[in-house]
């Protein structure tokens, strides 16, 4: 969740329950194969779920944040604020 893209990606699931891909990638500016490789990363981790389907016959993909990813993100974001000097 450190690196830049992931934070975003994590940021960006925050707010909703779930979020389709193509959503994701044109939010934070990234192209597919960055996006995949970020996702598979926090997907691993623990953080991210990755769910597949299908919207009439277009393939879809949605990505939503666990309850542990949710909780990390918590602490990560107190854990910024600590350093900046806002306490948390």
């Amino acid at each position: 969740m450190h690196a830049p893209v992931r934070f975003s990606i994590v940021a960006t699931l925050a707010v909703a329950d779930k979020a389709e891909f193509a959503f994701v990638r044109d939010t934070i500016e990234v192209s597919d194969s960055v996006l995949s490789r970020q996702v598979a990363t926090l997907e691993k981790a623990g953080h991210v779920a990755v769910t597949k389907g299908y919207i009439g016959k277009r393939p879809r993909t949605w990505l939503a944040l666990t309850p542990a990813g949710r909780t990390a993100f918590a602490a990560h974001c107190q854990a910024l604020r600590a350093i900046a000097g806002n306490g948390g």
